[in-house]
């Protein structure tokens, strides 16, 4: 499955408060866990009294003790009288950005031994709130409530309800874009599988079902939802150089060593020598090709068991010996063992691209997987960013579930930006981090080699090239504009069209119900073209996918109302905190 994320790295003060939220997490696991263990140190705030003396973590119960007993890392920002340079010292010793950046969190006293904090939520309602024209959000999970119905607690959805109306209301033009999985959370056959249905009702809830979500409150005050707030996932798709008959075959037999076999040996290579147990024997299950879905946990044709090499030695030997035999079949390197870079801004095109097999071992080799979105983002207005760990549920925002933390970074560098046809003044690292991901989104940036290093890839505080003035840049200069929205609604259109065409791809708005949904999915490999298309028709569609942006069908389903409306979402199924 491709994956896609979003990260930061900061150099400032701001590092501080991310050192204490680490030493309170790592302090309070010390005194539950290993209180009288002393392979584990205790761990000192990072903050110089001296140097800060109005840091609130002063005042914190817990810190002279740790003061006394626990182990101190040098830092860099609070230069007290104690404070000397060193030899291996940063080269940048003050910060180079013009950002500022506050740390936000969700923590309790069962992860930090501190009273519930949920600044996180906070710092999105606010920003929300707050936004003049826009807001983008990128996130594993998109779960809340508009109020108090249901067991869902965190108010981010309502918090976009109130700043949607009061836009429609004045008569202003103000988009959400929000982008998140296919599929969120979990794997599997939708109709079957009851953890999948549960992320995927509670999803529904917040969007578009069950009577108080965003689309529904914005309706019932008068005003159509999707001229203010639309969805959108990430699909990718690509060829698998690997010809079954005649390659892999043939490779088998003439070095002896079936593919599970080198898988196995590879496995053990990553694993090296386990230091309390490794299994002797792996138990692979092929599944049945007959059959649709992500996972079809009961379709196995066949059990295989491959006893896992004794020694790193052993499965290094067994790997070179079934890569080899590759050497004397043919010469591969005309072959691209990727070609997902043409759905980018690529010089060549998928019809360039050499195939040594036959025509159906590359139909068989295509295949199409949602672009898993893990990112944990929201832009507002180009001016402000939060990111982190957080993802839009209660057990990253209520405070007491998960131990989260995250980023609000607003910055001071002010740029001239657009925004609905006008001058607009706009954050530098906002505006270039939004530009940057609708770049990639809609295809318009070349495609890189993860082998070739670039400012991109470099932790701050290296600064980053400027492409404010490069061509792609400027068609994603202005996110709400009617040119820019029907680029992107046109993309992420077609893009849908095309994959469910070829791969009958699910979720799918012509799936209204479970009975439509068996009919709907092909009876072909997971993830592979569905049967009965031609080579040069399945390559032709594929040269017209850009970028990976697709339309979110959300009505797929939605004639299944016993999914989203049930006993769990009154407040009888204690075990539904662990999904939403």
């Amino acid at each position: 499955m491709a994956w896609h994320d979003v990260h930061m790295t900061i150099a400032g003060p701001s590092v501080l408060d991310i050192v204490q939220h680490f030493t309170e997490r790592w302090n309070e696991l010390k005194f539950r866990k290993y209180k009288s263990d002393g392979r584990y140190d205790w761990l000192q705030y990072p903050h110089d009294k001296l140097a800060a003396p109005n840091e609130p973590v002063h005042q914190l119960r817990h810190r002279d003790e740790w003061l006394e007993k626990g182990r101190r890392f040098r830092q860099r920002f609070h230069k007290g009288p104690e404070w000397k340079p060193m030899d291996d010292d940063h080269p940048h010793l003050t910060p180079m950005g013009s950002c500022k950046v506050q740390v936000v969190r969700s923590c309790s006293d069962w992860s930090h031994g501190v009273l519930k904090e949920s600044s996180i939520q906070t710092a999105y309602i606010e920003l929300i709130r707050e936004a003049e024209h826009y807001i983008y959000i990128e996130n594993q999970f998109f779960i809340s409530n508009t109020g108090d119905y249901g067991p869902v607690q965190n108010r981010i959805a309502a918090a976009l309800v109130e700043r949607i109306v009061r836009a429609a209301r004045e008569g202003k033009r103000f988009k959400v874009v929000v982008l998140i999985p296919e599929v969120p959370g979990f794997a599997g056959d939708i109709s079957t599988v009851d953890d999948l249905q549960k992320i995927l009702a509670a999803t529904w809830r917040t969007i578009n079902r069950g009577g108080h979500s965003i689309y529904e409150e914005v309706r019932a005050a008068g005003y159509e939802p999707k001229d203010y707030i639309r969805f959108y996932h990430l699909r990718s798709y690509d060829r698998i150089n690997a010809p079954w008959p005649s390659f892999i075959r043939r490779m088998e037999e003439q070095s002896g060593i079936t593919f599970h076999q080198a898988q196995i040996a590879l496995a053990k290579q990553w694993i090296g020598v386990p230091e309390i147990w490794a299994q002797d024997v792996v138990e692979i299950k092929e599944p049945d090709v007959t059959k649709e879905g992500v996972v079809v946990p009961e379709s196995v044709t066949k059990t295989e068991e491959i006893r896992l090499p004794a020694t790193v030695e052993e499965a290094t030997a067994t790997i070179e010996k079934f890569q080899s035999s590759a050497k004397s079949l043919r010469d591969d390197h005309q072959v691209s063992d990727s070609v997902a870079h043409h759905a980018l801004a690529d010089s060549t095109s998928l019809l360039d691209e050499k195939w040594l097999g036959s025509d159906q071992e590359e139909l068989d080799a295509y295949v199409s997987e949602i672009l898993y979105i893990h990112t944990k983002l929201m832009i507002v207005d180009d001016r402000r960013v939060i990111c982190g760990s957080a993802n839009i549920n209660d057990r990253s925002q209520k405070g007491n579930g998960d131990s989260e933390i995250a980023l609000v970074v607003e910055d001071t560098d002010m740029i001239d930006g657009v925004m609905n046809g006008e001058p607009y003044k706009v954050g530098r690292f906002a505006a270039s981090l939004r530009r940057k991901l609708y770049r990639e989104h809609l295809g318009l940036m070349k495609p890189e080699s993860v082998e070739i290093q670039t400012p991109f890839k470099m932790p701050a505080p290296t600064p980053n090239p400027d492409e404010t003035n490069d061509i792609g840049d400027k068609l994603v200069r202005d996110p709400i504009s009617i040119e820019m929205e029907n680029l992107w609604n046109g993309t992420a259109q077609r893009n849908r069209a095309i994959f469910s065409e070829l791969f009958k791809t699910v979720p799918s708005d012509t799936v209204r119900n479970f009975e439509q949904y068996k009919k709907y999915v092909p009876k072909a490999t997971v993830c592979h073209l569905a049967p009965g298309q031609s080579l040069e028709h399945v390559k032709k569609r594929l040269c017209e996918v850009r970028g990976h942006l697709v339309e979110a069908p959300l009505d797929f389903l939605i004639e299944e109302t016993g999914i989203w409306e049930n006993a769990d979402w009154k407040g009888l199924n204690p075990t539904l905190q662990v999904f939403i």
